[in-house]
């Protein structure tokens, strides 16, 4: 018996969507392109292609930016997307501060800010992240209704079930069910909240040195500890947002926190934590005012220096090795300020004891991303919506 259904054909207009798109993409990527270059690249017709440059340019999607140099005949007319078509905002929320930057719809950067929140009360936090967007959108040389998209960056995790924010007890002001909401209506864009460890880990998959593999983990050691897991190139978040909140995780050598609501000591934070690592270092002798500057002197330091890396780097295996075992990544990124001080040298101490500890063997990369990958991957997340909205509705 033979089925009547048949194949159903692309639409004109859905082709041309989709032509569009693909050649919006290519020049975002690859910079300037002529009608023959991105006919080229898309298997298109040449009179299809200008079609297509045509009707992107006349949506305001694209423009001319002078002309190819070099060749026999006429040089070609070269084509960019058009920046003022859409621009973005990436904040990186912390217990002290909010930094801010916002750029055009092709990724270049038009403005950062940071403010302090020291002295908010928690009534005040909306608003007064609001006024912080808003001076960085003024900064930026944009008009208020600019913006397309804000992704928030946030040491918690949103509860997919309950709208709160979970694991952030150090921020108050951002706990409310209707956070999103509140926040949306007070910045005038739609806003989403992503764990801050998630979007380290999305720059390094665009920009870092994850950008060759699908499937890696995120160590984060700065004040506190995080991670954050990629399988199958997609971030997994967990049932209930929590995935990666490994500061928890019972650990040999550490107290078992027995009841994670409240405020007691325990898990991995207290085992390799900054409180953790300014401990370890009075123990070997060092003296410095936060952990990441510990770590810094005992790169100079021999002696106590050595037995002092060695001992964090073992404490740091023991947690990467319950996340490898489970996990089983291809690479393991070593980021935030502990391992950015402990460079290199660092990076290998823990590579040697994890290789100790587990049967697999990831590789072990520290963080190349320059400035705050937090920030970086917020903005990559906001800039993705605004094309998704500005690219699907021309």
């Amino acid at each position: 018996m033979t089925s009547s259904r048949q194949p159903i054909a692309g639409t004109p207009s859905l082709l041309r969507a989709m032509n569009d798109r693909a050649a919006l993409e290519l020049l975002l990527s690859k910079g300037p392109l002529s009608r023959t270059q991105i006919g080229a690249l898309t298997g298109l017709s040449k009179p299809t292609a200008s079609q297509l440059l045509a009707r992107l340019e006349e949506g305001g999607l694209v423009v001319p930016v002078g002309t190819s140099a070099g060749g026999p005949g006429p040089n070609a007319q070269l084509y960019q997307v058009n920046p003022a078509a859409g621009a973005a905002a990436g904040l990186d929320v912390t217990g002290t501060g909010v930094r801010i930057a916002i750029a055009d719809i092709t990724g270049t950067i038009l403005a950062e800010h940071e403010v302090s929140s020291r002295g908010w009360q928690a009534a005040q936090t909306i608003d007064k992240v609001s006024e912080a967007l808003a001076a960085t959108t003024d900064l930026a040389g944009l008009t208020p209704n600019a913006l397309g998209r804000a992704v928030i960056g946030i040491g918690g995790a949103l509860d997919p079930a309950t709208g709160r924010l979970r694991y952030a007890t150090h921020l108050p002001g951002w706990h409310s069910p209707t956070l999103v909401s509140d926040l949306e209506a007070a910045v005038g864009v739609p806003v989403s909240i992503e764990n801050d460890v998630n979007l380290a880990a999305v720059a390094e998959q665009i920009h870092g040195v994850a950008q060759d593999c699908e499937d890696f983990a995120l160590l984060w050691v700065g004040e506190g500890i995080g991670a954050a897991i990629v399988i199958g190139g997609r971030l997994h978040r967990g049932f209930t947002g929590g995935a990666g909140e490994v500061g928890y995780m019972p650990v040999p050598g550490a107290p078992i926190v027995h009841n994670v609501r409240r405020k007691n000591s325990g898990g991995f934070q207290e085992l390799a934590g900054a409180p953790a690592v300014r401990a370890l270092a009075r123990e070997n002798g060092l003296t410095a005012p936060s952990a990441a500057a510990a770590v810094a002197k005992a790169r100079k330091t021999s002696g106590a220096g050595d037995a002092f890396l060695t001992e964090l780097a073992d404490r740091l295996a023991l947690g990467l090795a319950a996340i490898v075992s489970v996990v089983d990544p291809q690479v393991l990124i070593l980021a935030g300020e502990v391992p950015r001080a402990g460079g290199e040298r660092l990076r290998a101490l823990v590579e040697a004891s994890l290789a100790e500890l587990t049967f697999q063997r990831p590789a072990v990369r520290s963080s190349a991303i320059a400035g705050s990958p937090i920030l970086h991957g917020a903005l990559e997340r906001a800039l993705a919506a605004v094309r998704d909205d500005v690219f699907s509705t021309h």
